[in-house]
Formats: C-alpha cells, sequence, structure tokens
C-alpha cells in the first residue's frame, strides 16, 4: 500500500470506531521520535502474539512523519 491508503484506510477504521479515533489523536500527537519508540514496542508486542501482517503494516506506517501528519489533520487535534 502507498502512504496514503494506509491514511485511508486508517481513517475509514477511526470513523468507525471514536475509541481507535482518540487513540490515533494522541499518538499521531506525538514528536516523531516519541511516537516511533512507542510503535516499535508496540509492533514488538503484536509480533509476539503473531498478529496479522497487515497490522503490523499499519503500525509501521504510524511510525511515518507523513502518515502521522496527515492523520493528525484530518483528525484534529487530541481532547
Amino acid at each position: 500500500m502507498t502512504s496514503e491508503e494506509y491514511v485511508e484506510t486508517i481513517l475509514q477504521v477511526a470513523e468507525r470506531d471514536p475509541g481507535i479515533a482518540t487513540i490515533l489523536r494522541e499518538i499521531c500527537s506525538l514528536p516523531a521520535a516519541v511516537r516511533s519508540g512507542a510503535l516499535e514496542l508496540v509492533g514488538a508486542h503484536l509480533r509476539t502474539q503473531a498478529a496479522p501482517g497487515d497490522i503490523l503494516e499499519c503500525v509501521q506506517a504510524l511510525g511515518e512523519d507523513r502518515v502521522a501528519d496527515r492523520i493528525a489533520e484530518r483528525l484534529g487535534p487530541p481532547g
């Protein structure tokens, strides 16, 4: 998937689940280095749980500044 496809897919999920939207706002508002480190930990945990590859790819995509910026732009600030 391209970065824009990830953004659209992630936003579609966020539209259906307000809880996910809230978490995404928080994640995407973090400074890049903090977000990257947090998502590495999430990815490591998901790998130990044998999460599907598409889930791992989405978590990795959230670590990309352009993906996080677009999601934050569309969802608005946290709180």
